[in-house]
């Protein structure tokens, strides 16, 4: 993939990713507008299962485009099982994305609203498959769980997060992360929607079984400004604020939507 083929800006930015990849005009393509009413409750639909080791984060890193955690995913040390999938799959990493103001920023809406971040946690289903690269080509490979991200109380676990962000300022650049549960930033409720779409950044593979929690969960403004205050530009270039990373939700087509509840 050329270098700085894709961002976040006009000249590179969601509207114009069909041009370089024309997976964006697919039809399971994320985030989507969800709409709680035509949601399908689905019985058969169990509750989320996770493992968690907290010593399997290794680093956090400036992509460019997100900051992202990344985990040891060798071996089955931080799983997910159940819920919509079959088997177990293996944490990858985790990052968010937010926009420029507290209002919006998150990539799925719910019922019309908009949420200022949004955090995906990327699992690869390692049981069918022999690594992350191989999984993301397979319409079963990923599942990510999004957590809807709205401004209000300060978040205790996200700290930890947002502390080690001027260690990791410009791209390219990263810093040791371990110690973590990531569970610890999910809501109180695993309550869920799930549909197949596709990771929401180039090149918009279309592997990936989403799990959207329905209940949000809180971070302060200053957290939330943390965020906007990493660069997409690497040293060596002008600084250029990551301000906004999320992709606009996307045509449903003929998927459904299923709900773990009522």
């Amino acid at each position: 993939m050329a270098r700085q083929s894709w961002g976040y800006q006009d000249h590179n930015g969601p509207a114009v990713w069909h041009e370089r990849f024309p997976l964006a005009n697919g039809y399971r393509q994320s985030p989507i507008a969800i709409k709680s009413r035509e949601a399908k409750y689905d019985p058969l639909l169990r509750p989320l299962s996770f493992s968690y080791d907290p010593t399997s984060p290794k680093v956090i890193l400036n992509c460019g485009y997100a900051f992202n955690v990344e985990f040891d995913d060798t071996e089955d040390r931080s799983v997910l099982r159940a819920g919509p999938l079959k088997g177990s799959y293996r944490l990858r990493q985790f990052h968010f994305h937010w926009g420029p103001t507290d209002e919006y920023g998150s990539e799925h809406t719910v019922d019309g609203q908009e949420y200022a971040a949004e955090l995906h946690l990327v699992h690869w289903n390692a049981e069918k498959y022999p690594s992350f690269v191989d999984a993301a080509q397979q319409p079963d490979g990923l599942a990510v769980v999004g957590v809807l991200v709205k401004v209000g109380e300060h978040n205790s676990p996200l700290q930890k997060v947002t502390d080690v962000l001027d260690a990791i300022k410009t791209k390219g650049s990263q810093a040791t992360f371990t110690n973590f549960d990531p569970s610890s930033l999910f809501p109180g409720s695993l309550d869920y929607w799930t549909y197949l779409g596709s990771l929401t950044v180039p090149p918009l593979l279309e592997s990936v079984i989403w799990i959207v929690l329905r209940q949000p969960v809180t971070a302060s403004s200053e957290q939330l400004a943390k965020f906007r205050s990493i660069l997409c530009s690497a040293k060596s270039e002008p600084a250029c604020h990551l301000l906004s990373n999320y992709r606009p939700p996307q045509p449903l087509r003929n998927r459904r939507v299923r709900a773990s509840f009522h």
